[in-house]
């Protein structure tokens, strides 16, 4: 890695230390929208991509390369882990992850392994090596949060309602807690050895946690995510949490011990540093507004942009992942457009 051309304007703003502009990354910044991936996307599933490192690598770059982003996030999916404590797990195309063995007792739990990352997922610790080796430019990994991960666990699939899962917790709490604790440690020994691989940052993803209410996710979830974010604290690495429908929860995650909330559409920048969030905030343009034209879009970036400046901890990104629709010149051109205004601001 070449530390002359470092750009650590992401990890700075995670600190709120001194930045001379706003950086930003986005959700599923590699994928789907880009067409040099739907062109490997013929030749190889998503599992085949991520088992082979240098094809990895170049995925998880190339929208760095392309769009000039602040951060890398690494290409692999929230699902990843799960294979290793028994789970047996299907992404398919069109649906996503499907689960042939749901979970239906604490039996059911009890029979969880546990995690051995090296023997694992070495293919994941081997692309992030890789990577620092060819960034410039900090390299976020992530993991699926123990409510999500059980959600699938427990529906078999993707969920509208979540009414599985919520069954299970409310009539089985004993079993839930176990859960919670099972995934709780596959979530920071898969996490830790992410980090000693050389990932800079970690993204917690709670993409489905938005279906409970506060009071569920404080006896429910909030002690096994202080658990994974204590354990983590140490690493000294930026700590990262973001759901999909949580605005509400939003005091909830300022309470843990991390360093970013990230917040989607829902909740302004504003309104979030108005309920009391002094931690760095990152998000949170909704994506749909980058089908739109041009002069919405910078309209809409420049609003999230002069609430997010007036503090310096704050991240730019989008209220949940790019859409397949998007038109990569439109990612640049944002790009471009959150450098330049952020940086006529900071920067002078």
């Amino acid at each position: 890695m070449n530390q002359t051309n470092f750009n650590d304007t992401f990890l700075k703003a995670c600190r709120g230390e001194a930045h001379d502009h706003v950086p930003v990354w986005y959700m599923r910044q590699a994928g789907r929208s880009q067409p040099e991936y739907r062109k490997i996307k013929e030749e190889y599933s998503l599992f085949e991509i991520t088992h082979q490192p240098e094809l990895c690598a170049y995925v998880t770059k190339l929208p760095v390369d392309q769009y000039n982003n602040d951060a890398a996030i690494l290409y692999k999916d929230i699902m990843t882990p799960l294979p290793a404590i028994g789970v047996d797990v299907e992404i398919k195309s069109g649906i996503g992850p499907v689960i042939d063995n749901p979970i239906r007792t604490k039996a059911d739990v009890e029979k969880l392994g546990t995690i051995s990352p090296e023997q694992d997922v070495p293919y994941v610790l081997d692309t992030i090596k890789l990577l620092r080796e060819q960034l410039t430019v900090p390299l976020i990994s992530f993991g699926g949060a123990p409510f999500t991960l059980a959600s699938y666990m427990i529906e078999g699939g993707p969920s509208k309602n979540y009414n599985k899962t919520k069954a299970f917790m409310y009539a089985e709490p004993e079993a839930w807690h176990l859960l919670m604790d099972k995934l709780g440690e596959m979530t920071i020994t898969y996490i830790k050895s992410q980090i000693a691989a050389g990932a800079q940052a970690i993204q917690i993803f709670d993409s489905w946690v938005g279906a409970l209410n506060v009071a569920d996710y404080r006896t429910f979830v909030k002690p096994v995510m202080n658990r994974i974010f204590a354990e983590l604290k140490s690493e000294n690495v930026p700590l990262i949490m973001f759901g999909v429908g949580a605005s509400h929860l939003a005091n909830e995650w300022n309470d843990l011990p991390l360093d970013v909330v990230g917040l989607d559409w829902r909740l302004s920048v504003q309104e979030a540093r108005e309920l009391g969030i002094k931690k760095t905030v990152q998000g949170n343009l909704d994506p749909a507004i980058l089908l739109a034209p041009w002069h919405v879009i910078e309209e809409r970036a420049k609003e999230i942009l002069d609430q997010g400046m007036k503090n310096p901890n704050f991240i730019f990104n989008l209220g949940h992942g790019v859409f397949p629709e998007v038109q990569p010149d439109t990612l640049k051109k944002l790009t471009a457009f959150v450098h330049e205004y952020s940086y006529d601001k900071l920067g002078k």
